[in-house]
């Protein structure tokens, strides 16, 4: 089932026009939400930045748009399809009304909300070899548009092709100083000794969900200090883990960047910590 603006439909009924400033111009920004028995992860952190990315892209937010109601909407949904009774992954799209070219005829927004059933209720450990490279083809531009999660990811198209033709499980993208941002479906994160490093947004890095939970998690460790601080491809090679975060894996640990192989210790005492979060927070 698809919520088009409200209205509850298949996916065989539902139409969008092809006018769609977002199929058009990329015009468009969403939340990926996980969650369970009808419950929302971390569903505040998820409302507060598509409001930010509205206003950054200068959308007008509709003054009905507030938090109970498209967590109302939103439940309606998943109990319209039937999966209030099992783990859902959630796309809130919203896009700014059709009309115009470049230059919009107005600024008010439509949405839609789409499901998929998923397996796991919460987050486990993923133990299979991963293996990643760095996609060096095309940069991430390190300004504000790239922290947000919007539809313009030709980059991550590109890089998943790469990953998918040369064997590896993800791909970590490059800015164009040549940092390490983050990979193809999520932020990452390295760890050295005691230090848990994760690049900062002004990298270019998109603001990940998961990626503020860990960070307010490593602040209350004691053994660890997290750090949002740059990282080369040189750091990749002395680090002792490295893994990515995603709210719909909660922690991806990577095996293998070329000779290189990690360990997986802190990522699987965060993921306990992340799951009693998520649990609270739902």
């Amino acid at each position: 089932m698809i919520n088009l603006n409200g209205t509850i439909t298949s996916h065989e009924a539902a139409k969008l026009s092809l006018k769609n400033r977002g199929l058009l111009y990329g015009d468009a920004v969403f939340e990926t939400i996980k969650a369970v028995n009808g419950q929302l992860f971390f569903w505040e952190d998820h409302y507060f930045r598509l409001m930010a990315s509205m206003r950054i892209l200068r959308m007008d937010i509709p003054m009905h748009f507030s938090m109970e109601f498209l967590e109302d909407e939103i439940k309606k949904t998943i109990r319209a399809a039937a999966f209030d009774k099992q783990a859902v992954r959630i796309k809130l799209y919203v896009n700014r009304k059709e009309g115009g070219k470049y230059n919009p005829t107005n600024h008010d927004v439509d949405y839609f909300i789409e499901l998929e059933a998923t397996g796991n209720p919460f987050y486990t450990f993923n133990e299979d070899p991963y293996r990643v490279e760095l996609f060096k083809d095309h940069y991430i531009y390190a300004n504000l548009l790239s922290t947000l999660k919007s539809n313009a990811k030709t980059v991550n198209v590109l890089g998943s092709i790469y990953a998918t033709e040369n064997g590896y499980q993800n791909c970590l993208l490059l800015n164009e100083k040549k940092m390490v941002v983050e990979a193809l479906q999520g932020n990452l994160f390295l760890v050295k000794g005691t230090t848990i490093i994760t690049p900062p947004t002004s990298d270019g890095c998109l603001r990940g969900i998961i990626r503020k939970q860990l960070i307010e998690i490593g602040k209350t460790l004691k053994e660890y200090k997290i750090e949002e601080k740059s990282i080369s491809s040189f750091d990749l090679q002395k680090a002792d883990e490295l893994f990515i975060t995603n709210v719909m894996i909660g922690i991806q640990p990577i095996s293998n960047y070329r000779k290189k192989s990690y360990g997986t210790e802190v990522a699987k005492m965060l993921l306990q910590k992340l799951n009693v979060k998520a649990r609270l927070t739902s």
